[in-house]
């Protein structure tokens, strides 16, 4: 028989643990991806030359993110590896690609989807100015061109990348103005037992917060009604923390309030989705091997559910370990049930990671009407509310219909758990009746070449 053609969306700690466990199992997979070196975006590497070390640039995680580099030569030759390539679209059994030599269709008998997860944007008034952007584009500018986005620049947000990103600024030599940290500090105390499941993880994170500290970087929680201000760009922001007005002078602001986990092609392939409550998203249904609903389609990593990057390898591996066994091929029955109870070890540090940087439901909540929700169509957050409370819009479908919030370039990728809080709120109803934008092919942006057309 024919060797099946297995692909793999995403080149990031998930995509190429099961990557090399199908190599290993004798298949030849491929592996599709937008950048143009592996790593995914938690270990992105920097342009071929660039020369920085890496404890520069992924600092406490510099060993894992060399390993993770090192299985891209590992796999030279083994695997068909298309860089620099979008998976824009999936029919039936095939994917649409947009590479350097132009659109392709990619049929396969069993697909791996490890798209990864993006910055849970809420919106804030001054979000849009100049100098605004999220951690994810904060790191991205650092890792892969050794630049900053300020001189002077405050880290906004809620969740364990805050520290994190605004120590590597730090440490690149930027001025950090301030950390806000929306979520309480005694949130953190709660979280402390579970987050005990994985000591190492643990030490390195209060290691973050320590160095800050040490540094007489200003840290602030539970903070409240952020707004950046300027002329024509960030120059300040201006919040609320314990009941006292404050303000921080910064040319720059790295805002996050989590992470989404990227599902459109999981929506196109077919899968079923379910609401998680924990991570507040759809996502799709799975067993604990990866298996979605639809046969023969896998997800893994924080595509599937945002679990971290450690989580992320964990996965990928077992889905391909799943993949092999439906395929009929040999695979390693131990592994993968060592690999599922690790897995759900690090899913009890996920919970004390949730408890201890909750939703900022607040941020929700003290929106003015004024403040822009959809940045691509220009939906102010009032118009929203309206088409709940005034036009009986139930369902995030339906308002996206009577005010085009998520019709945009970005097709909702942005705005679209945004508006399902805000949704929610103004019907006083729970956050899973207002459901989830449907996923429309291209996926992201893509140019309208003529080839596509025909």
């Amino acid at each position: 028989m024919a060797e099946p053609r297995v692909v793999v969306v995403g080149a990031g700690p998930a995509g190429m643990r099961a990557c090399a466990a199908l190599v290993e199992a004798g298949l030849r997979p491929v592996l599709v991806d937008e950048a143009a070196r592996p790593g995914g975006r938690i270990y992105q590497q920097p342009p071929e030359g660039a020369g920085r070390p890496a404890h520069e640039l992924y600092g406490l995680e510099a060993a894992k993110a060399t390993r993770i580099h090192a299985l891209a030569p590992e796999l030279a030759g083994r695997v068909d590896h298309r860089a620099e390539t979008l998976a824009w679209n999936c029919f039936e059994d095939a994917l649409d690609l947009l590479g350097p030599e132009g659109p392709s269709r990619l049929a396969f008998d069993a697909l791996v989807l490890a798209t990864g997860a993006t910055d849970l944007a809420l919106p804030f008034p001054g979000w849009t100015l100049p100098g605004a952007y999220a951690l994810g584009g904060a790191q991205i500018a650092l890792k892969t061109q050794g630049c900053a986005i300020g001189r002077r620049v405050a880290f906004l947000g809620a969740g364990p990348l805050l520290p994190l990103v605004a120590c590597q600024y730090m440490e690149a030599g930027v001025d950090v103005a301030a950390v806000l940290d929306a979520t309480p500090f005694l949130a953190k105390l709660r979280g402390l037992p579970r987050m005990l499941f994985a000591p190492a993880t643990l030490a390195k994170g209060m290691l973050y917060v320590a160095r800050l500290r040490r540094a007489g970087v200003p840290m602030f929680f539970d903070v409240r009604r952020p707004r950046a201000e300027g002329d024509g760009r960030v120059e300040r922001l201006r919040f609320e923390a314990g009941g006292v007005e404050r303000e921080v002078a910064c040319d720059a602001i790295g805002a996050s309030f989590g992470l989404r986990s990227e599902t459109q092609l999981a929506d196109l392939a077919g899968c079923r989705f379910e609401f998680d409550p924990r991570t507040r998203q759809h996502v799709p249904a799975r067993d604990a091997a990866g298996r979605s609903s639809r046969r023969h389609v896998y997800v893994a990593g924080d595509g599937a559910g945002i679990g971290g990057a450690d989580a992320a390898e964990l996965a990928g591996e077992r889905a391909a370990l799943a993949l092999l066994e439906d395929l009929g091929l040999s695979f390693d029955a131990n592994r993968a049930a060592w690999l599922e109870g690790r897995l759900a070890r690090l899913d009890v540090f996920r919970r004390g990671l949730e408890a201890a940087y909750p939703f900022p439901a607040h941020m929700v909540r003290d929106l003015d009407d004024a403040t822009m929700l959809c940045r691509c169509e220009g939906i102010a957050t009032g118009a929203l509310r309206e088409a709940a409370t005034a036009r009986g819009a139930i369902e995030l479908n339906r308002a996206k219909a009577f005010t085009r919030v998520g019709m945009g370039r970005c097709q909702g990728r942005m705005c679209g758990r945004a508006a399902a809080e805000v949704l929610a709120v103004a019907r006083g109803a729970d956050l899973a009746s207002a459901g989830r934008l449907r996923a429309q092919p291209p996926v992201k942006p893509i140019p309208m070449l003529p080839e596509l057309l025909s």
